[in-house]
């Protein structure tokens, strides 16, 4: 299959115009209908953007939190009269970005890389610039390392489904929920990477897409990247997995994941442990695509997991007099359900994650 990778933009990148950086992020609210970008030089409207699902996916997101923490860097460097005041103001401004959404375990990442460098080199007695400048290279950095990981998660996971459709004799139909593509990374995607990866390979005849309820990231955004990348694709609601399941279309699910504990167990968009559940009962492996940033050692098994509980408009737009609303945006997934976790590393037994990560 040939694809059209080229199709596909750059999800978030940092540019300079003079002395002053931006960040620059694909609005994925307007998707499918228009291709925006927020072009922003102030912390603040990045968090916005990860909190308005501007911005998201785990690895997106983590690297958003790096960029605003470095956007902060150099307001505070023209602002601060000190170091010992920049420093202080700057884990302030830290500490409010990762607390824009509490699920996914990269935007800690994200930040916690920027504060690292920064007290590197405020410690080796840099100036409050070139702490900024130096975060504008981890930046830089962290967007490349992403893009890297995921072609690689893509190799392990085209692997993995090399010797099923050897099995199977012919091209596989794949099941995915919510987007973990190119649109959810800096490029390429974590678990559409895996499905890229086997389409150069001429593995993958078709990919069924969830809508993914309430917000619809698989019928905004998983199809539409997708076809632009000249994958066929094929849009269900999220309630036909089950009966494309039991028609026998569906021969792997490769999902991703915004946190995975340290047992193995992983969250993931809300709808992703029903998907799991079915692919156990029709004998389908079930996939789960990240990188190891996204493990938590500090969390021990799901139910530690935060999940983040969205406003009830997206569920319920006009209020209505008795009615209640729960929008929880992730579920967990039991380890026992998931086949492999798909790494930069290797493919590895949920069970083993958390002495995976350690390595």
């Amino acid at each position: 299959m040939t694809l059209h990778l080229d199709n596909l933009p750059r999800t978030i990148y940092v540019e300079r115009e003079g002395d002053k950086p931006q960040v620059v992020m694909i609005d994925q609210r307007a998707l499918p209908g228009e291709l925006l970008w927020i072009r922003t030089d102030d912390w603040r409207a990045v968090v916005d953007a990860v909190k308005t699902l501007a911005v998201r996916g785990a690895p997106a997101i983590g690297i958003a939190g790096a960029a605003a923490v470095m956007l902060a860097a150099f307001s505070l460097a023209e602002e601060c009269s000190s170091a010992a005041l920049f420093a202080a103001r700057l884990r302030k401004v830290a500490a409010r970005v990762a607390e824009a959404r509490p699920t996914a375990v990269n935007l800690a990442w994200g930040v916690r890389r920027a504060t690292q460098t920064a007290a590197r080199a405020l410690e080796a007695g840099r100036s409050t610039h070139e702490c900024a400048e130096a975060l504008y290279g981890l930046t830089e950095a962290l967007i490349a390392e992403d893009e890297a990981a995921n072609r690689a998660i893509g190799a392990h996971g085209a692997a993995l489904l090399r010797a099923r459709a050897a099995a199977a004799g012919r091209p596989l139909g794949l099941l995915t929920h919510c987007n973990a593509g190119s649109l959810a990374t800096a490029f390429y995607g974590t678990a559409l990477g895996v499905v890229y990866a086997a389409a150069e390979e001429g593995l993958v005849a078709r990919v069924y897409a969830d809508e993914t309820r309430p917000v619809g990231q698989g019928a905004r955004l998983t199809v539409w990247e997708l076809a632009q990348a000249g994958v066929p694709t094929t849009l269900i609601c999220d309630n036909m997995a089950a009966t494309m399941m039991a028609a026998g279309l569906i021969d792997a699910v490769v999902v991703g994941a915004d946190r995975i504990a340290a047992n193995g167990d992983a969250a993931n968009k809300i709808g992703t442990l029903g998907v799991a559940v079915l692919a156990r009962h029709f004998g389908i492996p079930f996939y789960v695509a990240a990188p190891v940033s996204t493990v938590d050692l500090d969390t021990p098994d799901g139910t530690a997991i935060p999940i983040e509980e969205r406003d009830a408009s997206e569920v319920l737009p006009a209020p209505l007099s008795g009615v209640s609303v729960r929008n929880p945006a992730f579920d967990v997934t039991p380890a026992e359900l998931i086949t492999a976790v798909v790494t930069e590393r290797g493919a590895v037994s949920p069970a083993d994650i958390g002495s995976f990560a350690k390595e």
